[in-house]
């Protein structure tokens, strides 16, 4: 993959994950901040972004989502076979709610 074909996507991704990001505050406040692992103020920030200013924070060459996926425990335990998928969901929620909270806490 080009260098320019790579910062494309992730313009794209950007731009797909900031819109989502709105729509969720919008939608479900508390429910979308927990969701995409982010504090109060920055969904007042991102509720309250225009679509050119949207677009424009997209067009960074930096992906800027981040994967909440590095409590590998966590991960591995949502793979094992066997498990129902609503306890697993159950579990992945509490185990993120919980990591959000400590980040919270950390940040005051």
């Amino acid at each position: 993959m080009e260098a320019a074909d790579a910062t494309k996507e992730i313009a794209d991704l950007n731009l797909t994950y900031l819109l989502l990001a709105q729509k969720l505050l919008r939608e479900d406040r508390a429910g979308a901040m927990l969701r995409l692992g982010i504090s109060a103020e920055m969904a007042d920030l991102l509720g309250s972004m225009t679509l050119a200013e949207v677009v424009k924070l997209a067009a960074s060459n930096f992906v800027l989502c981040a994967f909440r996926l590095d409590e590998l425990p966590g991960v591995r335990s949502m793979l094992q076979p066997g498990r129902e998928g609503a306890l697993q969901q159950a579990h992945l929620s509490i185990l993120l709610a919980g990591r959000h909270q400590q980040a919270a806490a950390a940040a005051r």
